[in-house]
């Protein structure tokens, strides 16, 4: 455990807690340590949740502003970090194993970057998500890669180009959360679902997701080659019931 992120293992649910003061926000040495508490061989289903009022509030803007001093502006500190959140994003959608998005408050930018490439995402009523770049002059064009892969181009570009909340209810229709429950039952259903799932078999999801992730930018023909062994070896599996 960090002040950073906090890590609770239980019947094979590893739930990682996000620190950083209340606004959870992704600073290079946040990043590097969700990154590093995603690697525990025992979990079966993962959890991320970001407790309060803010899920995570996006990068670190305090960070980034006080590397515009350095002599190439920041360039190589920028690098350094979006190459980190990039090496993340990918973590958290190639995990072997379930991970889900609980959150009760506003998933922002990187924040929602990170609701996005999780492979469940469950949030409060009280819920918010965001991608404000134009509100600063800027664009969410790296928190975008994740969300356009979970929700179509029309939803990504209301939320890109107003830069304006969206309420937990907008979030279901447009399919960037699986549920909105009130927010004093969130956490239980999280545990039920991560439950449920971390009793399953563990080889055919490992290799179904992967599958799953690996034949979505595929041709249709294409497709169904690569699903068909791995399908096989679902049927083999000595602990399929």
């Amino acid at each position: 455990m960090t002040d950073l992120v906090s890590s609770a293992l239980d019947a094979g649910v590893l739930t990682l807690t996000l620190g950083n003061g209340v606004a959870h926000p992704l600073s290079l040495p946040m990043i590097r340590a969700l990154h590093g508490a995603l690697d525990v061989p025992e979990a079966r289903v993962i959890v991320i949740h970001g407790p309060g009022r803010i899920f995570c509030a996006g990068h670190d803007l305090k960070e980034i502003a006080r590397h515009r001093a350095d002599p190439d502006r920041g360039a190589a500190y920028l690098t350094a970090l979006f190459d980190a959140c990039a090496a993340l994003m990918l973590a958290v959608a190639q995990c072997p194993v379930p991970v889900i998005a609980q959150f009760e408050g506003i998933a922002t930018a990187a924040g929602l970057q990170l609701v996005a490439a999780c492979d469940l995402a469950y949030a409060a009523d009280t819920a918010t998500v965001c991608l404000p770049g134009v509100r600063n002059g800027g664009f969410c064009t790296t928190p975008a890669v994740a969300v356009s892969r979970a929700i179509g181009r029309k939803a990504v570009n209301e939320l890109l180009l107003t830069g304006e909340d969206r309420g937990a209810d907008w979030a279901l229709r447009v399919g960037l959360v699986n549920e909105v429950v009130p927010r004093d039952a969130l956490g239980a259903r999280v545990t039920a679902v991560a439950q449920g799932l971390a009793q399953r078999n563990a080889a055919p999801i490992r290799d179904g997701r992967a599958c799953l992730s690996a034949h979505l930018a595929l041709p249709l023909e294409a497709a169904y080659a690569l699903a068909t062994p791995v399908m096989v070896r679902h049927f083999l599996d000595e602990n399929r019931r």
